[in-house]
């Protein structure tokens, strides 16, 4: 028998049944993520205020870069290879790190979230270009082009890491839009031109499950921070009412993501001609209005629980309505850039909750959960007949995937 060259091993195979197969390896690695979660919702919960939402929005943004970033790597590499074993295990001691370091941020442990910041995304793609030394020349100098803006940015991050006040806010913002802007720019590089998508083929099935199992390690924290707010309080009536809807809404927003979006999502990559290109615009982007969707609904049944009835305050308010409403949002772009069209169920849900928001003043905040969590069951509902009804007749425009 031929033995396998060194590529053949170090990359992941295409085309079989288990190409989009999810390592061992990459769960382990996920559980930084987990903790990565729980910190974000928890660090809002204390500093609810528009600055902790900033501040929310941004960790949130860089949180999610970390993680999908690797994904398109490992989407490329063998996870069986034991160099990239090393690597994802390395990645998960400088996520500890940085995950640790996200309640202080932007108080005492600025420099060292920015530092195992840029060490991980920085780190992650030198050692990629390295492994990619011997093959696939085009994939290996994409990676050298995303590594100069990685270290661009990375310099941003650690100068932030060094500065105080609103310097470190502006320099990590300017560090995101740089990270954020790379991708849809081809990651252009003097002299070494751009990226083409066409080089970025995924193995779609790997990137939809990758996706997916993000979205549970999101929902999964929003089941933990509801039923431990849940054990310290009184079981009376109206705190088992908002009990129910939290965990109906949670539920609600499985059933849209798993039994409607991502099975449309991975139909159409299937049959796409150009994956790479919806993949960045579907997953990469899209995918982080989903997270912080549920993020943000976590905090709201949160704050719902602790007081369900009474007066109800304006940032409450945004809060519980804003959560769900992102979570739609997301899904409404991701099924438009996948599929081409604007779905009914996700768009009529987001009225009903402009709605709801409109008539708030009325309602006390159990009230106004109750009345997301069944806009979310209705979507929900409505939202798994119109897939499947779109993966059944595909046009011509939605197969080739040019949105």
């Amino acid at each position: 028998m031929k033995p396998l060259s060194a590529r053949t091993v170090l990359l992941r195979t295409r085309g079989n049944i288990d190409s989009g197969k999810v390592s061992f390896i990459e769960l382990f690695f996920d559980l930084i993520f987990v903790f990565a979660v729980t910190q974000l919702s928890h660090s809002f919960l204390e500093n609810f205020t528009i600055e902790g939402a900033v501040r929310l929005a941004l960790l949130t943004m860089a949180v999610w870069w970390a993680w999908i970033f690797t994904a398109w790597v490992i989407n490329w590499l063998n996870p069986e290879s034991k160099h990239v074993r090393v690597l994802l295990i390395a990645l998960m001691l400088l996520g500890l790190v940085m995950s640790s370091s996200i309640p202080k941020a932007f108080e005492s442990t600025g420099l060292y979230f920015a530092v195992a910041y840029t060490l991980f995304q920085v780190g992650r793609t030198a050692y990629t270009v390295w492994m990619l030394r011997d093959g696939l020349p085009e994939l290996r100098v994409s990676f050298v082009r995303i590594l100069a803006w990685l270290m661009l940015s990375g310099t941003l991050w650690i100068a932030g890491g060094m500065a105080e006040g609103e310097w470190r806010l502006a320099l990590w913002i300017v560090a995101l839009l740089v990270e954020y802007a790379a991708p849809s720019l081809g990651f252009w590089t003097p002299r070494l031109g751009r990226t083409p998508t066409v080089v970025w083929n995924v193995e779609g099935s790997h990137m939809a499950e990758r996706c997916g199992l993000f979205i549970i390690i999101a929902l999964g924290e929003s089941i933990l921070l509801t039923g431990a707010t849940f054990s310290k309080l009184a079981w009376d009536p109206a705190t088992l009412a908002a009990f129910a809807a939290a965990f109906v809404g949670t539920a609600a927003m499985w059933w849209i993501y798993f039994d409607s979006t991502a099975k449309t999502g991975h139909y159409f990559i299937a049959h796409s001609s150009d994956p790479g290109r919806v993949a960045r615009s579907a997953y990469t982007y899209t995918h982080l209005l989903l997270v912080a969707g549920i993020i943000v609904t976590a905090v709201g049944d949160e704050l719902v629980l602790a007081h369900p009835v009474g007066h109800i305050e304006a940032a409450t308010t945004a809060v519980i309505l804003g959560g769900p409403a992102l979570f739609l949002l997301g899904n409404v772009l991701f099924m438009r850039i996948v599929s081409g069209v604007f779905p009914a169920p996700y768009v009529t849900g987001l009225v009903a909750l402009a709605a709801f928001g409109a008539a708030s003043a009325f309602m006390n905040a159990m009230l106004l959960s109750v009345l997301s969590s069944l806009v979310l069951v209705g979507v929900s509902l409505w939202g798994s007949r119109y897939s499947d009804r779109m993966c059944r007749v595909p046009s011509a425009d939605q197969l080739s995937g040019s949105v």
